[in-house]
């Protein structure tokens, strides 16, 4: 399980991706039930490092911390330095790598990965704005300009700005599980998941008028997931034809109605995972994927792992609970 976090700083870092970092790993949440990490932010040369923002934040460690940590984050690259990160920037990150660390970058920190030469053949995303620019500067790459995050093994690239909060909770929900997981996105006043494949901007990122958002159908569909929710009975409750109604979802929440119930079904199947002992016959009818086979494809396909796997590592239910409830 991962137990240290070493956040890499540089001159020039960006306050707001900073503070996500320490926000997601930093902070103290034993009184939640969730398990403290070892986290340290560290740069190339202690002392004085100056943020963009006309401060300076004064950090006590250099680099060696990084080398040991089980999570290195990478913070967002100035642009001046992109044609020439620091030499020491690039071997922490093909040490972490190398050994298997998990490793994170917020934004343009994708940029320091890139000069490493360790996403040469993977799939990466950064903000959309610098994408083209990633792109040109190592067409190993695949940049993927039009998601939040992307993970590679155990490497995840995030776009810009709240986008990193986002692959925060990604990589927490693999560490911690979703209970968990959920009780810091709680605390931090935030959505417990977006699909890392939304769109990293979207045509009404905000309604124009409360009573105009589809929000409410989205609640109702989420307290129905065990129900048959084809577009037909979501956009006659959206009181909207099909056509509208499916473009209209697309551009408030960046992706299609059923690519977006599959992944609510997938997360309620974790934490009915998590919570109980119920039969995974059982969750999938309460989920809505009707068999036990159509849960493990889908939960696989999402998560990378077998629901009994993922239930062996994260289950916090009473062993006295009958399966058969």
């Amino acid at each position: 399980m991962m137990k240290t976090v070493a956040c890499v700083v540089q001159d020039g870092f960006a306050p707001f991706e900073f503070g996500l970092a320490c926000e997601a790993f930093g902070l103290d949440r034993s009184n939640d039930g969730v398990p403290n990490f070892d986290f340290r932010v560290v740069a190339p040369r202690p002392g004085a490092v100056a943020s963009k923002m006309g401060f300076s934040l004064n950090v006590e460690y250099d680099l060696s911390f990084a080398y040991e940590a089980d999570l290195v984050i990478l913070c967002p690259v100035p642009r001046e330095y992109w044609g020439r990160i620091d030499p020491l920037l690039i071997e922490v990150a093909r040490d972490a790598v190398a050994r298997g660390a998990w490793v994170l970058t917020i934004c343009s920190g994708s940029f320091i990965l890139g000069a490493a030469g360790v996403l040469d053949g993977r799939r990466a995303t950064t903000h959309w704005m610098y994408a083209d620019v990633m792109a040109d500067m190592y067409p190993l790459v695949d940049v993927d300009p039009d998601v939040l995050f992307v993970q590679d093994e155990r490497i995840i690239t995030s776009a810009g700005t709240a986008a990193g909060i986002d692959a925060c909770l990604h990589l927490l929900r693999q560490e911690l599980g979703a209970e968990l997981t959920n009780r810091i996105a709680r605390r931090m006043v935030v959505p417990p998941q977006r699909d890392g494949g939304q769109a990293q901007f979207i045509d009404r990122p905000i309604p124009v008028v409360p009573s105009d958002s589809l929000a409410a159908v989205a609640d109702w569909a989420v307290e129905h997931l065990r129900e048959d929710l084809g577009i037909e009975r979501l956009a006659a409750r959206a009181l909207m034809s099909p056509r509208t109604f499916a473009r209209r979802f697309k551009a408030e929440y960046g992706a299609t109605p059923a690519a977006w119930l599959g992944r609510q079904r997938v997360l309620h199947a974790q934490r009915m995972l998590e919570r109980s002992t119920l039969s995974l016959d059982r969750i999938a009818e309460e989920c809505g994927f009707g068999s036990a086979a159509v849960l493990r494809q889908n939960f696989s396909r999402v998560l990378g792992t077998t629901p009994t796997a993922y239930r062996a590592r994260f289950s916090c239910a009473d062993e006295t609970e009958s399966s058969a409830a």
